[in-house]
């Protein structure tokens, strides 16, 4: 089995305000004794986040799961006032205890908008090395507050996922050097997952499971459906626990996608409903490898 854990753990910090990264990955390694976990809203060096500590989070991470690397990425990479000059990251985390390949970082699309309220987003994708393969994982975190900013993401992730399954269909001439050419697999098999700031019933959600029309594509589907009856209500992955926050109630935000060839691998999804260590609860994809 392959098992997978996303979430967005709001910097360690739980609803009970105690910002506790090992708590963190305590309660996502008890969901599920995950290969891979995808963690969103992971911070370095912001004291305003983390009751004025600072941290640098990632490092923090490789020091509680020293079997997993750690694949850091900042969509946030900014450096303080000349007053201090320090470096300041935010952005999405990769943890694999299989062997990574290859790592990219996608930054997605700010459209200007006078007067609005966003930050840089973007998709972190590694390439590990599955029992069955090679896979591609990709985590992403899209904009909150604005809709424009939310469906031009949604466009580019499928032009990415498209790209990389066209080089896939089409490949390089293998280059085995060790150098920046050395050609690695890049499959178009991927997961998909993460907080993607809509619901299962969102325009977006369908757009962005829509089929393709180069002959080549493989669709993305909820894993959330190849695991459970048709018509099973997708557990909520937000507003739980959180009403501040999340006035709305539980509902569901955070998703695993898989690419079609993989939908037959899924053994299980399932979401911890109970913990408080976010405002998010964490989702478990686990895939059959035989």
């Amino acid at each position: 089995m392959l098992r997978l854990v996303t979430w967005n753990i709001q910097w360690g910090k739980g609803v009970d305000g105690r910002v506790d990264l090992g708590r963190i990955v305590d309660t996502a390694m008890r969901l599920a004794d995950a290969d891979v976990l995808c963690f969103q809203e992971v911070a370095v060096n912001f004291p305003s986040l983390d009751g004025g500590a600072g941290e640098d989070q990632p490092a923090r991470l490789a020091a509680l799961l020293p079997q997993h690397r750690v694949v850091f990425r900042p969509a946030v990479d900014m450096y303080g006032p000349p007053s201090d000059n320090q470096h300041h990251g935010f952005g999405n985390a990769i943890l694999s205890r299989l062997p990574v390949l290859q790592v990219f970082n996608h930054l997605l699309p700010r459209p200007a908008e006078r007067g609005g309220h966003s930050m840089q987003r973007h998709a972190l994708e590694v390439i590990v090395a599955a029992p069955f393969g090679p896979l591609r994982i990709v985590t992403t975190h899209l904009e909150y507050f604005s809709l424009a900013h939310r469906a031009a993401q949604v466009e580019r992730l499928r032009l990415l996922h498209q790209e990389a399954s066209q080089r896939a269909y089409r490949p390089d001439r293998l280059d085995e050097s060790d150098g920046p050419y050395r050609v690695v697999p890049r499959p178009a098999s991927s997961v998909l997952c993460g907080d993607f700031n809509f619901e299962p019933t969102d325009p977006l959600h369908a757009a962005l499971t829509a089929p393709f029309d180069d002959g080549i594509t493989p669709a993305w589907r909820d894993a959330w459906t190849a695991a459970h009856p048709p018509g099973t209500p997708h557990d909520p992955t937000c507003g739980i626990a959180d009403r501040e926050q999340w006035p709305g109630g539980p509902h569901c935000r955070d998703f695993v996608f898989v690419t079609e060839d993989l939908a037959p691998r899924v053994a299980v999804v399932s979401v911890d409903t109970a913990t408080i260590a976010s405002d998010h609860q964490p989702l478990a994809l686990t895939l059959a490898v035989s």
